[in-house]
């Protein structure tokens, strides 16, 4: 029966035929984008391992975003890469249903990640006396673990109903692929897969976007109660950071909304673009908002960098003052 329906075993993405005429300069700006995600974020994850200074619940969880951020830029860039350069266009069913693993994986996860550093900071600021008490390394990584264990179950048991589905096309508006993608193109009833995504991703972002908000507000409002300076750079860190937790939701969002709105004729091209939001720029900016903005951090890689002598020349080492005075600045 299945494959009376499916009319291929190789899936079509439309996102790559209309990067074809530009597919060079999408290749090398896809390069540049991946070699920098990768080099900056193992930097970052290899300083906290090694300095036992930073062996935080916050640069744990720090260290366990942008992990997350190699994943899921590593879900789908390696292939487009390739696809741009050999101007292959086509994916097969079964490497289809992987990325659209890993890619709904990513992101379900990067919503946990942001919400336990959001009521890590929350505890952090609103209870600093208990602090050490109700946050520890351990329970970080508890957090960490059943998070991502929850994840793991409901995007595989929701990619699972889709996997058998007769399909009765194989053009997807995208460059990767995605759970909704691939529903879509169903023949048959799919309203059990579509049901149980559906459910399980609004369940799943009511409880995070609720954990995260009131973490933040509460912050906010501790903020109102504290010095001039103080308030300043705390309600610049919460624009930050929620700034950023507002981009991946909107591209999030948008991979769940899109193909429900069936009446509206998008261009495959805002298809490509509202998609990979969720999968390029927290990726991208994530290292910089958590990890160089952060000053302890901050401070131990700039001197790790500067023992591997990656630092510009333009510094003046031999000026240990100068260097404190850099540091403390920023």
């Amino acid at each position: 029966m299945e494959n009376a329906f499916n009319i291929s075993k190789n899936l079509v993405l439309l996102g790559i035929l209309e990067m074809e005429g530009l597919k060079y300069l999408y290749c090398v700006l896809s390069i540049v984008l991946y070699s920098f995600i990768i080099l900056l974020s193992i930097i970052i994850v290899f300083v906290i391992f090694t300095d036992s200074r930073l062996h935080e619940p916050m640069y744990i969880l720090i260290s366990n975003l942008v992990l997350n951020g190699i994943f899921g830029s590593s879900s789908f860039f390696p292939k487009l890469i390739v696809d741009l350069i050999t101007s292959s266009t086509t994916i097969s069913h079964e490497n289809c249903i992987a990325q659209a693993v890993c890619v709904t994986l990513f992101a379900i996860y990067e919503m946990s990640t942001f919400s336990i550093m959001a009521f890590d900071r929350y505890l952090a600021i609103c209870h600093p006396l208990r602090y050490g008490i109700l946050m520890t390394n351990q329970k970080v990584i508890n957090l960490i673990v059943g998070s991502f264990v929850v994840a793991f179950i409901l995007v595989l048991t929701a990619v699972l109903l889709t996997w058998k589905l007769p399909l009765c096309g194989n053009r997807l508006n995208n460059i990767f692929c995605d759970n909704m993608s691939i529903i879509v193109l169903s023949c048959v009833d799919s309203s059990i897969s579509q049901l149980f995504s559906a459910t399980a991703v609004v369940f799943y972002l009511v409880v995070m976007i609720s954990v995260t908000l009131f973490s933040y507000v509460q912050i906010f409002l501790v903020c109102l109660k504290v010095s001039g300076e103080s308030r300043q750079k705390a309600v610049h860190t919460l624009v930050t950071h929620l700034l950023n937790f507002y981009i991946f939701l909107v591209g999030f969002l948008f991979i769940f909304m899109r193909y429900r709105l069936s009446k509206v004729k998008l261009p495959v091209i805002l298809h490509v673009l509202l998609s990979v939001t969720t999968l390029i720029v927290p990726p991208l900016f994530n290292p910089l908002i958590y990890g160089v903005r952060t000053h302890a951090l901050k401070t131990r890689l700039i001197h790790y960098l500067l023992k591997i002598n990656a630092w510009p020349k333009w510094i003046e080492i031999s000026k240990p003052s100068m260097f404190v005075s850099v540091i403390n600045n920023n």
